[in-house]
């Protein structure tokens, strides 16, 4: 009975760029705006980001190719089993799943402590404990959402993607009024020095890739989006701009009010933002905001990383119990289920180790990997 079970085509090219542009955002620039500038020292860490952005449109460019081209539930994993099963069998995609269930808990898992994070600013004396139980609630909470079907996701995650927007013109519209280029261009001495800031733009650019990370969910959605060749390419170069711009006002608006030394030492940038400029009460009101982003972007990204191993089992490559679907509901609740409970261990780490380890595999086994994927399917199927 389970064969003849099938998603639901119901999420259009809005949706889509919505639950991109959720899982991107999260809580990307919140955490990343101290570590970038930090890293960079000073002001020219603007180029990370710029570089940042740059990169991640190249490589939508190589996702929109081969998700237009190869639409299905599973993103990369298709891909994977596309270009290399004639030499290596399911190999490759077997490993590949493996390596999304390490990597994508650990992409979701930042989100989540980024959010407790943030809530250190109505419980300044929560200790280290306390936080990562909160990000393990989170994620609680977003398994328990996701349990419904997907016309129903949709539907919270556009309500989600507006909280995330309302956030950024608050913080956008407030740079403008209290922006002073002096500060926003305050370049320390030798930051242009080509041996530092080649060296500072390496590292910055591996932090700024973070924000854009997400912006191929869509893509892991193939079998549940409406006219996929279309929308899976529009959905992931809309949403790489709009994050990109995005993320480049926010970055040098914040520089533009506080001082990029003190901005580098915060660990909670967008409250100490607005409260500097609206006082307690609108540091109030952006923090809950801010939190609202993170688990908007927790939400998406269980959303689409729940479809991965479902579609491998349901290609007899991975074990067959995550091919199963909610009887009434139309979902792969097994995928769902494991993979939010891999998240809710990789919550109790700390966000350096989290961050590392992400970068390690999601650039080695996903991106370089699937690059290769796309120059033999170019030579296998012109």
């Amino acid at each position: 009975m389970e064969k003849k079970q099938k998603l639901e085509r119901k999420i259009g090219t809005f949706q889509a760029i919505t639950i991109n542009m959720s899982q991107m955002m999260g809580a990307g620039p919140f955490i990343t705006i101290p570590l970038v500038i930090s890293t960079m020292g000073g002001p020219q860490a603007i180029f990370g980001w710029i570089v940042g952005a740059c990169l991640a449109l190249l490589d939508g460019q190589i996702w929109s190719e081969l998700g237009s081209a190869l639409p299905g539930e599973g993103g990369t994993y298709n891909f994977f089993k596309a270009a290399f099963h004639d030499k290596t069998g399911n190999l490759m995609p077997f490993l590949f799943i493996w390596s999304i269930l390490l990597a994508t808990p650990l992409t979701l898992s930042s989100g989540a402590i980024g959010l407790a994070d943030y809530v250190k600013f109505f419980i300044p004396n929560i200790t280290g404990l306390q936080t990562k139980l909160i990000a393990a609630l989170v994620t609680i909470i977003a398994i328990a959402l996701l349990y419904r079907r997907v016309t129903s996701v949709t539907k919270i995650s556009v309500v989600l993607w507006a909280g995330m927007i309302l956030t950024v013109v608050l913080i956008v519209g407030t740079s403008v009024l209290h922006f002073d280029p002096k500060l926003a261009f305050s370049f320390p001495k030798n930051a242009f020095v080509p041996s530092n800031f080649v060296k500072g733009l390496g590292a910055g650019m591996l932090l700024s890739i973070y924000d854009y990370l997400g912006y191929y969910t869509s893509a892991y959605m193939g079998d549940e989006l409406k006219q996929p060749g279309r929308t899976i390419p529009r959905s992931i170069t809309l949403s790489i701009i709009f994050v990109a711009i995005i993320d480049l006002l926010m970055n040098i608006g914040t520089i533009g009010f506080i001082p990029w030394r003190q901005a580098a030492k915060s660990t909670n940038i967008g409250s100490l933002f607005m409260t500097r400029a609206w006082g307690h009460t609108g540091g109030l009101i952006i923090t809950i905001l801010i939190i609202w982003t993170c688990f908007a972007s927790v939400y998406t990204g269980l959303l689409g990383a729940s479809r991965i191993p479902y579609n491998a089992a349901r290609d007899g490559v991975f074990f067959k119990k995550f091919a199963h679907l909610h009887p009434k509901l139309k979902f792969p609740n097994y995928s769902l289920l494991v993979i939010g409970g891999i998240m809710v261990v990789c919550c109790f780490f700390d966000l350096t180790t989290v961050f590392n380890a992400l970068m390690a595999v999601q650039i080695v086994v996903q991106f370089m990997v699937s690059l290769i994927a796309l120059r033999f399917l170019r030579h296998k199927q012109p």
